[in-house]
């Protein structure tokens, strides 16, 4: 019945183009970087993908090395790299593509330039903040979580004004309200972390900010598009959007983070492997065999097929837990998780978007596909870094490899992509 009443057996469509009401913007040929949202949370975001992985191997080469001594910050450098990964790059991805595409998805009313260029600059001015505070003051740093919050709450009520006011609403964006909203709890629970120095409330942010925020978001656009992008190409393609997994994803994620909280690993399994299964029936029935034939739609199917591959390492992890008492694994699940899954995916769509709102031919170049396949790279070694504690020295350097892997990739992503953002459509057309 719960499920009835939330909408997820109503199948929806995207309303016609002409039905949605006008957005408020500046001349898109004028002023390209603010003629849409995704345009300039965009492009912060794909400076960060570079920034903070520097920032990363930066204090990996001096930890690893011992070539050069990091210079010291406020807080545990781990800490730092635990908010930038979860609330420092994705958010601006996520944020971009939602103000955009929540009045298309709904039928409702457009964003306004005001409101998306408001979001964007307190976003950015709390991240820029944030770089300041790590090396000079807590009081800084929880200055710069303040406007985060800020910025993150204004984007958050816009999107549920948008939902509210909408004709169309569906199950994908309430799950996607309730996520932005655990969103901001995990970035006050760091704050409080900060300000009491409480490794509880870290360890309660990064496990809200990874199980109830990102893995959502990325779950839900995942099943609200990738059925829809591979009708569009594919031929004779049905689409498939099994509208019990949206409820049970909701239950095993909840269900991850109060294990985590309640430090019972062991049984993570419970709830991880009918994920792991959903996952992968997902892979299955939206045809990733045939993606592969279209090589912007396979590098979507490659990035959700880790969620299955992650999930079944996390479960394998928690049985063996269970039944030795050890974790041979180490966080090689939370690394296929993080960059397999979250980073791939958001790195394929966003490439989709930005060719598609920018009157790009919607195909994946060799550069957009080694630029993916490069982060797939990354995350192994990731993982395999983990496989080799034992050996100290052999980790380090697959935790460097790593990250440079990370930055040569997404570096050249931005090199590629970022130049998309600050000019006009290539077919004319605004937005």
């Amino acid at each position: 019945m719960w499920v009835k009443a939330l909408g997820l057996d109503n199948g929806y469509n995207y309303p016609p183009v002409s039905s949605r009401r006008s957005m408020r913007t500046p001349s898109p040929k004028k002023y390209p970087f603010t003629a849409a949202p995704h345009r300039m949370l965009f492009f912060a975001g794909a400076c960060q993908l570079v920034l903070v992985m520097a920032w990363w191997l930066a204090e990996m080469g001096g930890r690893y090395t011992g070539g050069w001594t990091p210079p010291p910050t406020v807080i545990p450098a781990v800490w730092s790299h635990v908010f930038l990964m979860l609330f420092g790059i994705f958010p601006f991805f996520i944020f971009g593509f939602l103000l955009t595409v929540y009045p298309r998805w709904m039928n409702g009313a457009a964003v306004t330039a005001g409101r998306y260029i408001g979001i964007f600059w307190l976003l950015v001015s709390g991240m820029v903040l944030y770089y300041i505070g790590l090396y000079s003051s807590t009081r800084l740093l929880a200055l710069a979580l303040v406007i985060q919050l800020i910025g993150w709450g204004m984007a958050t009520l816009t999107l549920i004004t948008v939902y509210a006011r909408a004709a169309q609403r569906g199950p994908h964006e309430t799950i996607l309200n309730l996520a932005l909203l655990a969103g901001m709890s995990g970035i006050a629970l760091f704050l409080h972390a900060l300000l009491t120095g409480t490794g509880q409330s870290m360890l309660l942010a990064r496990s809200v900010g990874l199980w109830l925020f990102l893995i959502p978001v990325v779950f839900v656009v995942s099943h609200r598009m990738l059925p829809f992008f591979s009708s569009s190409v594919l031929v004779n393609y049905t689409m498939v959007r099994p509208a019990w997994s949206l409820p049970l994803m909701l239950v095993c994620v909840t269900g991850h983070t109060l294990l985590e909280t309640l430090a019972l690993p062991q049984w993570l399994f419970v709830v991880d492997l009918p994920l792991a299964l959903t996952a992968l029936h997902h892979t299955l029935v939206w045809k990733f065999t045939r993606s592969f034939q279209v090589r912007l739609l396979a590098v979507l199917h490659i990035a959700f097929l880790w969620l299955g591959i992650a999930l079944l390492l996390y479960s394998l992890q928690s049985l063996i837990l269970l039944v030795t008492g050890s974790a041979p694994l180490g966080r090689a699940p939370l690394h296929a998780l993080g960059i397999g899954f979250v980073a791939s995916m958001v790195l394929a769509m966003a490439s989709r978007v930005s060719l598609g709102h920018s009157g790009q031919p919607l195909m994946a170049d060799n550069l957009t596909w080694f630029c993916f396949l490069g982060l797939g790279v990354s995350a192994l070694l990731r993982m395999a870094a983990e496989l080799a504690l034992n050996n100290p020295g052999l980790s380090g350097m697959l935790n460097i490899a790593a990250a440079v892997i990370w930055l040569v990739s997404t570096g050249l992503w931005v090199w590629q992509y970022a130049p998309l953002y600050i000019r006009p459509r290539q077919d004319g057309k605004a937005g």
